[in-house]
């Protein structure tokens, strides 16, 4: 089991303390073995195996536990009053009206609780109110480049360049499953598309009680041919006109909501920075990992820019940034990315190959008016450092860099 570090010290600052730790992210992105590693963290700080309780969801096992009631009852009968007990919960959306058990499992014994979740929406539902202020939400993503690196380390021994890894990387994307075998592209993407069809299934189409699974999937396939271009549910619902096939704006964005829910994409808005205002138009959507774009639409070369602006997004991500997209005028801004009062602003492009190319991606950086870091990202590994005060980093650098 490889260790994923990064998780396990965000969840480490929580433990003991009062708040439920919610474990979010898409099916097989590794929160099961984060719980698991978890459990060897308790264990090392010297907590009793019996007060360590694990339940998941998805496991046979599991089956007669589908409601609060039965949920409250089963652990209610595991445990001894006042002693301190560790409730570890694998995939608790298939659980009915879990916040209640959670809640009342809160109030009535002692115990710090742990749960996982592949949607979401876990805690936006009107049951969430039962934990209002009482949970911290950690999501977990797919590998992140250092990572990936870790993986082929531990798994294949194999310490080869990085810059020449990431080509890998670039390939196969980072669901962890991916990694811990010697798959051919072919294979991987086999299993990848057998997990995008699992959570279309399971956190989509069962999830938001979705009956035309023909049109989610078009929705999809709109939104993974755009990625890195702005779009609205208008447009989308524009393009299907066009194909002779009517569909409702409001079914657009409803099924858009759902995929996001599930972690299929991840939508990112607009800011005006020189406004400073969120704008509510003409949004970006990246995938939960570029595989899944792979297994669904083949590898397309067209695509490379918005492929490598949808690893660079979750990369920021993963290092805690609330992202959106820049607007400044009539200039298009990558990444705004904002985290504990600090700021980045990153432009992505796969070449800088022409004097037009390098003007519009260091130009559109150099008329942002602030002493905030500001970074071009691309495929160039030997280009120029830096450009008017803006940093040039070849993309596997920039992934692996520990200071942005």
């Amino acid at each position: 089991m490889q260790a994923r570090p990064n998780y396990i010290n965000a969840i480490k600052k929580f433990i003991d303390k009062e708040q439920v730790k919610v474990i979010t992210g898409i099916r097989r992105s590794g929160k099961s073995t984060v719980l698991r590693l978890l459990r060897e963290e308790l264990l090392l700080y010297g907590v009793n195996d019996k007060h360590i309780i694990e339940l998941n969801f998805e496991s046979f096992a599991c089956s007669d536990l589908q409601d609060a009631r039965s949920l409250y009852t089963h652990i209610q009968s595991k445990v001894e009053a006042k002693e301190r007990y560790y409730l570890l919960l694998d995939e608790i959306q298939e659980v009915k009206e879990w916040e209640k058990a959670v809640n009342s499992l809160l109030v009535d014994f002692n115990m710090d609780i742990y749960i996982t979740g592949s949607n979401s929406h876990l805690l936006s539902s009107e049951l969430s109110t039962y934990l209002a202020g009482r949970y911290v939400e950690i999501p977990v993503y797919t590998l992140s480049f250092r990572e990936f690196l870790d993986f082929r380390d531990n798994y294949f021994n194999d310490r080869s360049d990085a810059r020449n890894q990431f080509l890998t990387y670039l390939r196969l994307g980072g669901f962890p499953v991916i990694h811990t075998a010697d798959y051919s592209q072919e294979a991987a993407y086999r299993v990848v598309y057998d997990i995008y069809s699992s959570v279309i299934l399971r956190d989509t189409v069962q999830r938001y009680n979705i009956r035309d699974v023909e049109l989610l999937e078009r929705v999809v396939k709109y939104a993974f041919d755009n990625i890195g271009n702005t779009f609205s549910g208008k447009n989308v619902a524009d393009y299907f006109k066009s194909q002779q096939r009517k569909v409702d704006i409001n079914t657009v964005y409803n099924y858009l909501n759902a995929l996001e829910g599930a972690f299929i994409l991840h939508r990112v808005s607009r800011y005006d920075i020189k406004g400073r205002e969120i704008l509510k138009t003409q949004e970006k959507y990246y995938a939960g990992d570029i595989s899944l774009i792979y297994a669904t639409m083949g590898r397309r070369d067209r695509m490379i820019g918005g492929i490598l602006e949808n690893i660079v997004y979750l990369e920021l991500k993963r290092r805690g940034y609330q992202v959106f997209i820049g607007k400044l005028e009539t200039r298009e801004i990558d990444f705004v990315a904002e985290r504990a009062g600090e700021k980045i602003y990153v432009q992505v492009t796969y070449k800088l190959e022409n004097e037009q190319t390098v003007e519009r991606e260091f130009g559109n950086l150099m008329s942002i008016n602030d002493q905030y870091p500001k970074y071009v990202v691309s495929m160039d590994e030997f280009w120029e450092e830096s450009v008017g005060g803006v940093r040039h980093f070849y993309i596997a650098d920039f992934l692996l860099a520990e200071h942005l």
